[in-house]
């Protein structure tokens, strides 16, 4: 297993759900990148897909066993390997989104960037990748 590692945001864990590249690019790189998310982004994940599921007409059921399928290769990352790192982390991250606190913690955990859409995370002194240009970091 590689030593590159990259923390997923929920919103990751929705497109490589409703996707074909973000899941694509997960898969085709699961040998040479370790990839993690908080457990509470496959919580939001849950929470938020049968809803997004719905408005697009598809049956939640198979895409949802798409997300417990994901979790093999994004393994989910309990509060007891990051909460010790919640002050710092909403140190950081609370003037923009104090909900984000978990994957800054988890990335600042294991030393690795951050795969998101939302720009919280920018200036928070962790490397951000959005889906357009983390084939850079997955690639390096």
């Amino acid at each position: 297993m590689s030593n590159k590692a990259i923390v997923l945001d929920a919103n990751i864990l929705i497109r490589a759900v409703l996707g074909k590249r973000v899941r694509e690019l997960i898969v085709d790189n699961a040998d040479a990148v370790q990839f993690f998310a908080p457990d509470v982004a496959y919580a939001d994940a849950r929470k938020y897909l049968p809803g997004l599921l719905e408005k697009r007409g598809v049956k939640s059921g198979p895409v949802m066993t798409v997300l417990d399928a994901l979790e093999s290769i994004v393994w989910p990352l309990e509060l007891g390997v990051y909460g010790g790192l919640k002050t710092q982390a909403l140190q950081r991250i609370a003037i923009r989104d104090a909900d984000d606190w978990p994957v800054l913690a988890c990335a600042m955990t294991i030393g690795c960037p951050v795969w998101t859409e939302d720009a919280d995370f920018f200036g928070t002194g962790i490397a951000t990748w959005t889906s357009d240009r983390v084939e850079l970091y997955l690639a390096s």
